[in-house]
C-alpha cells in the first residue's frame, strides 16, 4: 500500500511510526499535491494541518481518496470537508490504536478496510474538539500548571510524580513542551467556551504570552 505523508515539520523516522507495517511504501512530501499527481497513493497523512481554506481546498483535491488531517482541535464541521480527523499529538502517533473522527459510515467502512490490511486498528471519536485522549491530556496538563502557580511542588516533581504515578511516558509539563504550548492553549480554549473547567491557568496564559514575545 502506497500512503503518502504531508509534512515540513516531522522527521521521516516519526511519520512511519504511525504505520509501521513494513509493506507501506512511503512517499514523502513536504507540501500537498496537486490533485492526482500519485494515482497509486491509498491514503494522504496530512501531520502540518492547518484549517485555512487555501489548504483545505488543496486537499480535497484529492478525494476520494482518504484524506486523514491532524486536526485535534477543529471538528469535521468547522472544516468544512469530508475528511478524516486523527489525533497526532506527540506521544499518541506510535502504536497500532488510532483515534479517529470519520464524516460518514462509508469513509468508517473503508477506514476499516484500510486498517485490516495495515494490521492497524482504530477507536471512533466523536466529532468534538481534543476528541477524547488530548482531551483528557489537555485537562491535566492544565491542572499541572494550576499545581505550579500555587507552589505546591515543582514542575520537576510534579512531571516524576505523574511517570511514576500513571507510568506516562512523559509528566505533564513534558507533554506540554513536546504538543507545544499554543497547541494545548488553543484547545482548552476551545473546550472552555461549554466547560469554564478547562479555562486555562493564569501561568500557563502567561508562558504562553511570553514564547509569543521571544
Amino acid at each position: 500500500m502506497t500512503i503518502a505523508a504531508i509534512s515540513e515539520n516531522h522527521r521521516p523516522e516519526e511519520i512511519k511510526a504511525f504505520f509501521p507495517n513494513p509493506s507501506v511504501d512511503w512517499l514523502l512530501l513536504k507540501t500537498v499535491p496537486r490533485g492526482k499527481d500519485h494515482p497509486s497513493v491509498e491514503l494522504y497523512l496530512d501531520l502540518d494541518f492547518n484549517n485555512g481554506e487555501e489548504r483545505k481546498q488543496a486537499l480535497a483535491k484529492l478525494l476520494p481518496t482518504p484524506v486523514f488531517v491532524n486536526a485535534v482541535t477543529s471538528t469535521l464541521g468547522e472544516i468544512g470537508f469530508p475528511f478524516i480527523r486523527f489525533n497526532g499529538w506527540p506521544g499518541f502517533r506510535k502504536g497500532n490504536v488510532h483515534e479517529l473522527v470519520t464524516p460518514d459510515e462509508a469513509t468508517a467502512e473503508k477506514v476499516t478496510e484500510l486498517y485490516a490490511r495495515l494490521g492497524c486498528s482504530y477507536r471512533q471519536a466523536p466529532d468534538t474538539p481534543g476528541m477524547i485522549g488530548p482531551r483528557i491530556l489537555a485537562g491535566i496538563i492544565n491542572e499541572a500548571w494550576f499545581t505550579w502557580e500555587e507552589e505546591v511542588s515543582s514542575k520537576e516533581e510534579i512531571d516524576t510524580a505523574m511517570k511514576l504515578g500513571t507510568n506516562y511516558p512523559l509528566g505533564p509539563f513534558e507533554w506540554g513542551e513536546a504538543i507545544g504550548i499554543g497547541q494545548i492553549i488553543g484547545l482548552l480554549r476551545s473546550l472552555s467556551r461549554d466547560d469554564a473547567r478547562y479555562t486555562p491557568a493564569k501561568a500557563l496564559q502567561q508562558a504562553f504570552q511570553a514564547l509569543k514575545c521571544d
